[in-house]
């Protein structure tokens, strides 16, 4: 790996700000698209752009190889889980929460780590870092100008559905050897193969589903909702992941991370800019919080790993 340059970081900082984006996105495709919807279209528009690298890289998609359980497990948990959950939450929650809520990725990591790996246990600092970060979370739901019980069930499945994320990323570690692209784009097919059924049978069954498979498509859809579903897809997940490959090959794990501390901060920002949303002081104490948990998650983290190379 090669020392970082101005233009890595000048990448990496892209990268945050087309994840940050995805927020208030989602929110404003919640307009008119319902949560399965949002899911199917973004899963099926992300899938495009790695199935044509791979075509031109010349790089074999396994899906159906003899692994195809393990893409197909983390299609519906690391994909088609999570981007339900996140969707039916941010209807009724502004997407800044959101944004918050789902920094905390990095720290549920160490604590599932901790239980379901053989090099990522707890230490002092891990510990502190968890404790700060969840509780910054906590204290933000007690916030009840932005969550009371009119929508704490939505800011909660948002939560629930950071842990998928997590979940479907130590499995990923079962086909860890093989190309990032590959794995991305076997995901990406099994989870548009799970819930292309599901769209199908809900778009007829229940009027905020309904996708393509109406004639009313151009009656009952905003244009910014479509515009913003088909930017999550191509954009926020497709390309994004691609933006991922190059940053890993360039400059490493650890230097990609650090995408996690700015996600949160540009999610406020670009939902307060983009949609007017609220910011409150516990919004922001809860941003700090969690931005420090996860510091102190990395910097731990980090020099694990320099005394496990030495």
């Amino acid at each position: 790996m090669r020392q970082p340059t101005p233009l890595d970081y000048i990448v990496l900082t892209i990268l945050a700000l087309i994840w940050s984006s995805a927020f208030f996105n989602i929110k404003i495709a919640t307009y008119s698209y319902g949560p399965i919807s949002i899911a199917f279209l973004r899963i099926l528009f992300g899938a495009l752009p790695l199935l044509l690298i791979c075509f031109f890289k010349k790089i074999k998609i396994e899906a159906f190889s003899k692994d195809w359980h393990w893409f197909a497990s983390i299609g519906i948990i690391n994909l088609v889980i999570p981007f339900f959950m996140i969707a039916y939450g941010v209807k009724n929650v502004q997407s800044n929460l959101a944004a918050i809520l789902m920094a905390t990725t990095p720290l549920t990591a160490t604590v599932l780590a901790h239980f379901f790996t053989d090099n990522e246990k707890f230490n002092f600092m891990k510990i502190i870092g968890v404790l700060i970060g969840f509780s910054g979370i906590v204290y933000l739901f007690s916030d009840e100008i932005l969550i009371n019980k009119n929508n704490f069930f939505s800011a909660l499945m948002i939560l629930v559905g950071s842990c998928f994320y997590v979940i479907g990323g130590l499995l990923t570690l079962k086909i860890k050897h093989k190309k990032n692209e590959n794995v991305t784009a076997s995901i990406l097919i099994w989870a548009s193969i799970f819930i292309l059924p599901m769209s199908i049978i809900l778009g007829y069954l229940i009027p905020s589903e309904a996708l393509l498979f109406k004639q009313d498509l151009h009656l009952s859809h905003r244009m910014d909702s479509t515009i913003s579903l088909i930017y999550l897809g191509i954009i926020a997940t497709g390309i994004a992941w691609v933006i991922r490959f190059r940053i890993l090959k360039n400059n490493g794990l650890v230097f990609q991370a650090q995408v996690a501390y700015l996600i949160p901060i540009f999610g406020v920002i670009l939902g307060f800019i983009f949609l007017g949303e609220l910011i409150t002081y516990k919004v922001l104490i809860s941003l700090v919080s969690v931005i420090i948990g996860i510091y102190l998650v990395k910097k731990s983290t980090n020099k694990s790993e320099i005394k496990a190379t030495v």
